[in-house]
């Protein structure tokens, strides 16, 4: 009896988790490289988040990196035969380079990254990524190495010929004397980014606000909403991603992406992030003004200095906190503005017409809408379904998706109303 491999294709059981969580990048394939760091155990959530993002991913391992981790644990996660060693008859590195669309070396020891910069191919991963960078494709780093190493001169020299080059770094998580492996998802919404838009928000600056505010009542109880900040924070993630500058300001969160974010202020009052916004409307100069945060809209009369006592009754009467969007409306001097409307509609057509008179109201080039009387989206979710309407008249509608997705959309229309330019997987 002839194998069954004669006849019929046989997928690997490990590709079935392939686009699971977003086909963003269906179609597209990615090379892994490894090299010998302690943290290579870490590369095989980045292989999985990637495969899970929709891409196809093959690994090429140095030879000190196989002799830490064996081939087939990667050839497992994967689904895909693993180049290690010396390539051979194959010219695996060219059929790599031609193949597939991108490369990611993570970890990337300060050796890689030092041969690298000088164009010296004497292991596999080098090799590939030169051919990548030959071929004009990108080739991402993710760093990981003491400190020591990460601020010698001759590893900044590195960076900076390779940066010069195209070659896109993603910041390593440091703590104490580390510079080591960040969380899988945030590589893989990297390079998600990268393939699908690219550096096309470069040169822009952008004022992302997120999160809730407080209002105090004594200095332990405050009114306050359930918004968890994500949408905001995802906004200036992927515009960093895409190439922006960015500013954040955010009310009270607890958010593990927040420390992607290098310039952020950080408050607690609806008037704290009035004056924040304002003050970085005049530092900061944006290009474009996000308002996602959801600012408590109303404040005690009066605050008390202790605790009230729970045995006490109180009679809570309130007052109007200042308009955040209002206010950034009448004093901006260029620059877009986005604004938010999160609304408890029973319709779209309710949900569009809160929108339109949002735009109107305070002039904005775009009002982002969506329903937060719905459980599945919104405050405290992971995922939001929103309308963006735009002065232009332009009805973009994002159905259920991952805020970092929404994000996305978000930002193609922000760079549609700014350039005058379609983002070019924008749908």
């Amino acid at each position: 009896m002839g194998s069954v491999f004669s006849y019929r294709k046989i997928e690997h059981p490990s590709k079935k988790i392939i686009g699971e969580q977003s086909e963003e990048l269906m179609g597209k394939c990615i090379v892994l490289g490894v090299t010998s760091s302690v943290s290579i155990y870490r590369s095989i959530d980045v292989a999985r988040s990637l495969m899970r993002n929709g891409l196809e991913v093959y690994t090429v391992m140095s030879e000190e990196a196989a002799s830490l981790v064996s081939p087939e644990l990667f050839e497992w996660a994967t689904g895909n035969e693993v180049f290690y060693g010396r390539f051979g008859g194959e010219v695996g590195h060219i059929a790599l380079s031609e193949n597939c669309d991108a490369m990611l070396i993570a970890p990337a020891t300060e050796n890689t990254v030092s041969k690298l910069a000088h164009g010296i191919a004497d292991s596999p991963v080098t090799l590939t990524a030169i051919s990548f960078m030959g071929a004009g494709k990108p080739v991402m780093i993710v760093p990981t190495m003491h400190l020591q190493l990460m601020k010698a001169p001759q590893y900044a020299e590195s960076v900076e010929k390779l940066k010069k080059m195209g070659v896109i770094f993603h910041d390593p998580l440091i703590e104490g004397d580390k510079a080591k492996f960040p969380d899988g998802w945030e590589i893989s919404w990297h390079m998600e980014a990268m393939l699908s838009r690219g550096k096309d928000l470069n040169g822009m600056k952008i004022l992302v606000t997120s999160g809730p505010t407080r209002e105090y009542l004594d200095p332990v109880r405050f009114i306050s909403n359930p918004s968890s900040g994500k949408m905001g924070v995802s906004i200036a993630i992927e515009a960093m991603f895409r190439g922006a500058e960015v500013s954040l300001v955010h009310g009270p969160i607890l958010s593990n992406e927040l420390r992607i974010v290098k310039n952020k202020t950080s408050v607690e009052t609806t008037s704290e992030l009035l004056n924040a916004v304002l003050s970085e409307m005049g530092a900061f100069s944006p290009d474009a003004i996000i308002m996602a945060a959801a600012p408590a809209d109303f404040k005690p009369t009066y605050s008390e200095g202790k605790k009230i006592p729970s045995t006490n009754t109180l009679n809570l009467a309130l007052e109007p906190t200042p308009k955040v969007v209002e206010e950034v409306s009448k004093r901006k001097k260029g620059g877009l503005l986005v604004a938010f409307a999160a609304e408890t509609v029973d319709s779209e057509e309710q949900l569009m017409e809160a929108a339109t008179a949002k735009l109107k109201k305070y002039n904005a080039d775009a009002v982002v809408a969506n329903n937060v009387s719905r459980k599945d989206i919104g405050f405290s979710s992971e995922f939001n379904e929103v309308f963006i309407l735009t002065r232009t008249g332009k009805v973009v509608k994002v159905g259920k998706a991952l805020k970092r997705i929404v994000a996305r959309r978000i930002l193609d229309v922000v760079r549609e109303l700014k350039f005058g330019v379609t983002s070019k997987d924008m749908h």
